[in-house]
Protein backbone atom coordinates (compact mmCIF):
# COMPACT_ATOMS: atom_id res chain seq x y z
CA UNK A 1 0.00 0.00 0.00
CA UNK A 2 1.52 3.36 -1.02
CA UNK A 3 2.11 5.88 1.72
CA UNK A 4 -0.70 8.43 1.91
CA UNK A 5 -0.15 12.12 2.39
CA UNK A 6 -1.93 13.95 5.25
CA UNK A 7 -4.27 15.52 2.69
CA UNK A 8 -5.26 12.09 1.30
CA UNK A 9 -5.80 10.74 4.82
CA UNK A 10 -7.98 13.72 5.66
CA UNK A 11 -10.11 13.08 2.58
CA UNK A 12 -10.44 9.42 3.59
CA UNK A 13 -11.61 10.40 7.08
CA UNK A 14 -14.19 12.75 5.57
CA UNK A 15 -15.44 9.94 3.31
CA UNK A 16 -15.86 7.63 6.31
CA UNK A 17 -17.76 10.37 8.16
CA UNK A 18 -20.11 10.79 5.22
CA UNK A 19 -20.71 7.03 5.15
CA UNK A 20 -21.35 7.08 8.89
CA UNK A 21 -24.04 9.70 8.46
CA UNK A 22 -25.79 7.49 5.89
CA UNK A 23 -25.61 4.31 8.00
CA UNK A 24 -26.80 6.15 11.10
CA UNK A 25 -29.74 7.65 9.19
CA UNK A 26 -30.66 4.20 7.82
CA UNK A 27 -30.53 2.78 11.35
CA UNK A 28 -32.92 5.45 12.62
CA UNK A 29 -35.33 4.91 9.71
CA UNK A 30 -35.30 1.13 10.19
CA UNK A 31 -35.94 1.52 13.92
CA UNK A 32 -38.99 3.69 13.21
CA UNK A 33 -40.32 1.22 10.61
CA UNK A 34 -39.62 -1.71 12.94
CA UNK A 35 -41.95 -0.37 15.63
CA UNK A 36 -44.81 -0.10 13.15
CA UNK A 37 -44.08 -3.53 11.64
CA UNK A 38 -43.96 -5.19 15.07
CA UNK A 39 -47.30 -3.67 16.01
CA UNK A 40 -48.76 -5.19 12.83
CA UNK A 41 -47.49 -8.73 13.48
CA UNK A 42 -48.47 -8.75 17.16
CA UNK A 43 -51.94 -7.60 16.15
CA UNK A 44 -52.22 -10.34 13.51
CA UNK A 45 -51.03 -13.29 15.59
CA UNK A 46 -54.14 -13.81 17.81
CA UNK A 47 -56.44 -13.85 14.78
CA UNK A 48 -54.13 -16.21 12.91
CA UNK A 49 -53.86 -18.59 15.87
CA UNK A 50 -57.60 -18.63 16.44
CA UNK A 51 -58.25 -19.22 12.75
CA UNK A 52 -55.83 -22.15 12.78
CA UNK A 53 -57.47 -23.61 15.88
CA UNK A 54 -60.96 -23.39 14.42
CA UNK A 55 -59.92 -24.87 11.09
CA UNK A 56 -58.06 -27.69 12.86
CA UNK A 57 -61.15 -28.61 14.84
CA UNK A 58 -63.40 -28.58 11.79
CA UNK A 59 -60.89 -30.37 9.58
CA UNK A 60 -60.77 -33.28 12.03
CA UNK A 61 -64.29 -34.15 10.92
CA UNK A 62 -64.01 -33.25 7.25
CA UNK A 63 -64.31 -35.92 4.58
CA UNK A 64 -60.93 -35.98 2.82
CA UNK A 65 -62.55 -36.97 -0.48
CA UNK A 66 -64.57 -33.73 -0.38
CA UNK A 67 -61.56 -31.63 0.62
CA UNK A 68 -58.57 -32.23 -1.68
CA UNK A 69 -56.55 -29.57 0.18
CA UNK A 70 -56.63 -31.80 3.26
CA UNK A 71 -55.56 -34.97 1.47
CA UNK A 72 -52.16 -36.37 2.39
CA UNK A 73 -50.23 -37.71 -0.63
CA UNK A 74 -46.80 -39.18 -1.23
CA UNK A 75 -44.51 -36.41 -2.40
CA UNK A 76 -43.35 -36.55 -5.99
CA UNK A 77 -43.56 -32.84 -6.79
CA UNK A 78 -43.58 -29.93 -4.35
CA UNK A 79 -43.60 -26.14 -4.45
CA UNK A 80 -41.50 -23.97 -2.15
CA UNK A 81 -42.71 -20.44 -1.45
CA UNK A 82 -39.68 -18.35 -0.41
CA UNK A 83 -40.15 -14.88 1.07
CA UNK A 84 -37.06 -12.69 0.99
CA UNK A 85 -36.49 -8.92 1.02
CA UNK A 86 -36.50 -6.52 -1.92
CA UNK A 87 -33.39 -4.77 -0.66
CA UNK A 88 -30.04 -5.70 0.82
CA UNK A 89 -27.90 -4.06 3.52
CA UNK A 90 -29.59 -6.25 6.13
CA UNK A 91 -26.76 -8.52 7.25
CA UNK A 92 -27.44 -12.24 6.79
CA UNK A 93 -31.21 -11.76 6.46
CA UNK A 94 -31.43 -12.96 2.84
CA UNK A 95 -28.42 -15.30 2.76
CA UNK A 96 -29.76 -17.40 5.66
CA UNK A 97 -33.08 -17.84 3.86
CA UNK A 98 -31.38 -18.80 0.62
CA UNK A 99 -29.17 -21.34 2.39
CA UNK A 100 -32.22 -22.81 4.16
CA UNK A 101 -34.02 -23.12 0.82
CA UNK A 102 -31.09 -24.82 -0.87
CA UNK A 103 -30.88 -27.31 2.01
CA UNK A 104 -34.57 -28.17 1.62
CA UNK A 105 -34.20 -28.49 -2.17
CA UNK A 106 -31.24 -30.83 -1.73
CA UNK A 107 -33.16 -32.91 0.80
CA UNK A 108 -36.11 -33.28 -1.58
CA UNK A 109 -33.87 -34.12 -4.54
CA UNK A 110 -32.24 -36.91 -2.53
CA UNK A 111 -35.74 -38.38 -2.15
CA UNK A 112 -36.41 -37.99 -5.92
CA UNK A 113 -38.88 -35.16 -5.37
CA UNK A 114 -39.14 -32.47 -8.05
CA UNK A 115 -39.08 -28.93 -6.65
CA UNK A 116 -40.51 -25.71 -8.11
CA UNK A 117 -39.92 -22.28 -6.58
CA UNK A 118 -42.31 -19.39 -6.04
CA UNK A 119 -40.18 -16.39 -5.08
CA UNK A 120 -41.53 -13.38 -3.21
CA UNK A 121 -38.96 -10.61 -2.92
CA UNK A 122 -36.27 -9.33 -5.30
CA UNK A 123 -33.25 -10.84 -3.53
CA UNK A 124 -34.53 -14.41 -3.76
CA UNK A 125 -35.58 -13.85 -7.34
CA UNK A 126 -32.16 -12.50 -8.32
CA UNK A 127 -30.34 -15.44 -6.75
CA UNK A 128 -32.39 -18.41 -7.94
CA UNK A 129 -33.26 -17.04 -11.39
CA UNK A 130 -29.57 -16.99 -12.33
CA UNK A 131 -28.98 -20.60 -11.28
CA UNK A 132 -30.17 -24.01 -12.33
CA UNK A 133 -33.46 -24.01 -10.40
CA UNK A 134 -37.03 -24.33 -11.63
CA UNK A 135 -38.68 -20.97 -10.87
CA UNK A 136 -42.43 -21.12 -11.33
CA UNK A 137 -43.18 -17.48 -10.48
CA UNK A 138 -41.33 -14.52 -8.98
CA UNK A 139 -42.57 -11.28 -7.46
CA UNK A 140 -40.46 -8.18 -6.88
CA UNK A 141 -41.02 -4.84 -5.14
CA UNK A 142 -43.55 -6.47 -2.79
CA UNK A 143 -42.34 -4.66 0.36
CA UNK A 144 -41.56 -1.24 -1.10
CA UNK A 145 -44.28 0.61 0.87
CA UNK A 146 -47.00 -1.59 2.27
CA UNK A 147 -47.37 -5.30 1.68
CA UNK A 148 -49.14 -5.90 -1.62
CA UNK A 149 -52.15 -8.06 -0.73
CA UNK A 150 -52.81 -8.72 -4.41
CA UNK A 151 -49.56 -10.72 -4.42
CA UNK A 152 -50.79 -12.62 -1.35
CA UNK A 153 -54.02 -13.61 -3.10
CA UNK A 154 -52.22 -14.52 -6.33
CA UNK A 155 -49.69 -16.76 -4.58
CA UNK A 156 -52.43 -18.35 -2.48
CA UNK A 157 -54.57 -19.08 -5.53
CA UNK A 158 -51.58 -20.45 -7.46
CA UNK A 159 -50.51 -23.03 -4.87
CA UNK A 160 -54.11 -23.88 -3.99
CA UNK A 161 -55.05 -24.62 -7.61
CA UNK A 162 -51.86 -26.60 -8.24
CA UNK A 163 -52.47 -28.79 -5.20
CA UNK A 164 -56.18 -29.12 -5.93
CA UNK A 165 -55.45 -30.26 -9.50
CA UNK A 166 -52.80 -32.73 -8.27
CA UNK A 167 -50.00 -30.94 -10.09
CA UNK A 168 -48.05 -31.02 -6.81
CA UNK A 169 -48.17 -33.07 -3.62
CA UNK A 170 -47.07 -30.46 -1.11
CA UNK A 171 -46.21 -26.81 -0.52
CA UNK A 172 -43.56 -25.48 1.87
CA UNK A 173 -43.27 -21.91 3.12
CA UNK A 174 -39.89 -20.40 4.08
CA UNK A 175 -39.56 -16.96 5.67
CA UNK A 176 -37.87 -15.10 8.48
CA UNK A 177 -40.01 -14.84 11.60
CA UNK A 178 -39.68 -12.64 14.66
CA UNK A 179 -39.07 -14.83 17.73
CA UNK A 180 -38.86 -11.97 20.22
CA UNK A 181 -38.70 -8.23 19.75
CA UNK A 182 -34.93 -8.46 19.42
CA UNK A 183 -34.39 -11.72 17.52
CA UNK A 184 -35.55 -13.53 14.40
CA UNK A 185 -34.79 -16.76 12.54
CA UNK A 186 -35.63 -18.47 9.24
CA UNK A 187 -38.46 -20.99 9.59
CA UNK A 188 -39.67 -23.78 7.29
CA UNK A 189 -43.26 -24.96 7.59
CA UNK A 190 -45.52 -27.16 5.51
CA UNK A 191 -48.17 -24.98 3.95
CA UNK A 192 -50.18 -27.65 2.10
CA UNK A 193 -51.68 -30.09 2.81
CA UNK A 194 -53.17 -28.56 5.91
CA UNK A 195 -52.13 -30.42 9.07
CA UNK A 196 -55.11 -31.60 11.03
CA UNK A 197 -55.05 -31.92 14.83
CA UNK A 198 -56.71 -35.23 15.48
CA UNK A 199 -56.40 -35.17 19.26
CA UNK A 200 -58.56 -32.04 19.55
CA UNK A 201 -61.66 -33.71 18.23
CA UNK A 202 -64.86 -31.72 18.40
CA UNK A 203 -68.32 -32.38 17.06
CA UNK A 204 -70.04 -30.19 14.47
CA UNK A 205 -72.70 -29.63 17.13
CA UNK A 206 -70.23 -27.27 18.80
CA UNK A 207 -70.76 -24.87 15.90
CA UNK A 208 -73.88 -23.40 14.38
CA UNK A 209 -73.71 -23.10 10.59
CA UNK A 210 -75.83 -20.75 8.52
CA UNK A 211 -74.51 -22.41 5.34
CA UNK A 212 -73.54 -25.93 4.37
CA UNK A 213 -70.66 -27.12 6.63
CA UNK A 214 -68.55 -28.28 3.69
CA UNK A 215 -68.96 -24.93 1.94
CA UNK A 216 -68.05 -23.15 5.13
CA UNK A 217 -64.87 -25.21 5.57
CA UNK A 218 -63.83 -24.57 1.96
CA UNK A 219 -64.21 -20.81 2.45
CA UNK A 220 -62.41 -21.05 5.77
CA UNK A 221 -59.49 -22.88 4.15
CA UNK A 222 -59.19 -20.15 1.50
CA UNK A 223 -59.19 -17.49 4.21
CA UNK A 224 -56.64 -19.41 6.25
CA UNK A 225 -54.20 -19.90 3.38
CA UNK A 226 -54.31 -16.25 2.33
CA UNK A 227 -53.97 -15.00 5.88
CA UNK A 228 -51.05 -17.32 6.67
CA UNK A 229 -49.23 -15.97 3.62
CA UNK A 230 -50.03 -12.43 4.68
CA UNK A 231 -48.80 -13.08 8.21
CA UNK A 232 -45.58 -14.64 6.86
CA UNK A 233 -44.97 -11.47 4.84
CA UNK A 234 -45.66 -9.33 7.92
CA UNK A 235 -43.18 -11.39 9.93
CA UNK A 236 -40.60 -11.13 7.15
CA UNK A 237 -41.10 -7.38 6.86
CA UNK A 238 -40.56 -6.82 10.59
CA UNK A 239 -37.53 -9.13 10.65
CA UNK A 240 -36.03 -7.26 7.69
CA UNK A 241 -36.28 -3.89 9.45
CA UNK A 242 -34.75 -5.38 12.59
CA UNK A 243 -31.90 -6.98 10.63
CA UNK A 244 -31.20 -3.73 8.76
CA UNK A 245 -31.27 -1.71 11.98
CA UNK A 246 -28.70 -4.06 13.57
CA UNK A 247 -26.55 -4.12 10.43
CA UNK A 248 -26.53 -0.33 10.14
CA UNK A 249 -25.79 0.03 13.86
CA UNK A 250 -22.78 -2.26 13.44
CA UNK A 251 -21.70 -0.32 10.36
CA UNK A 252 -21.95 2.96 12.29
CA UNK A 253 -19.85 1.55 15.12
CA UNK A 254 -17.26 0.29 12.63
CA UNK A 255 -17.16 3.73 11.02
CA UNK A 256 -16.50 5.30 14.43
CA UNK A 257 -13.61 2.88 14.98
CA UNK A 258 -12.20 3.63 11.52
CA UNK A 259 -12.40 7.36 12.12
CA UNK A 260 -10.41 6.96 15.34
CA UNK A 261 -7.84 4.75 13.64
CA UNK A 262 -7.36 7.04 10.64
CA UNK A 263 -7.27 10.12 12.88
CA UNK A 264 -4.30 8.61 14.71
CA UNK A 265 -2.67 7.84 11.36
CA UNK A 266 -3.35 11.40 10.22
CA UNK A 267 -1.79 12.89 13.38
CA UNK A 268 1.25 10.66 13.00
CA UNK A 269 1.65 11.59 9.33
CA UNK A 270 1.29 15.28 10.16
CA UNK A 271 3.93 15.01 12.89
CA UNK A 272 6.28 13.26 10.49
CA UNK A 273 5.69 15.99 7.91
CA UNK A 274 6.42 18.71 10.46
CA UNK A 275 9.54 16.86 11.62
CA UNK A 276 10.84 16.58 8.04
CA UNK A 277 10.20 20.30 7.46
CA UNK A 278 12.08 21.19 10.65
CA UNK A 279 15.00 18.99 9.62
CA UNK A 280 15.09 20.69 6.21
CA UNK A 281 15.09 24.11 7.88
CA UNK A 282 17.88 23.13 10.28
CA UNK A 283 19.92 21.69 7.42
CA UNK A 284 19.42 24.88 5.39
CA UNK A 285 20.51 27.05 8.31
CA UNK A 286 23.59 24.91 8.88
CA UNK A 287 24.46 25.12 5.18
CA UNK A 288 24.30 28.95 5.30
CA UNK A 289 26.84 29.23 8.13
Amino acid sequence: MPKLSPRDIKRKIQGIRNTRRITNAMKVVSAAKLRKAQEAIYASRPYSDRLYEMLSHLASYADVSDHPLLEMRDERKVDIVLITADRGLAGAFNSNLIRKTEELIQEKKENNVEVSLILVGRKGSQYFSKRNYKVLKSYEEVFRKEINFEVVKEVGELVRSRYYNREIDGVYLINNEMITRVSYRPVVRRFLPFERIEEKRQDYSTYEFEVDPETFINRLIDLYLNYQLYRAMLESNAAEHFARMVAMDNATRNADDLIKTWTLIFNKARQESITYELVDIVNAVEAMK
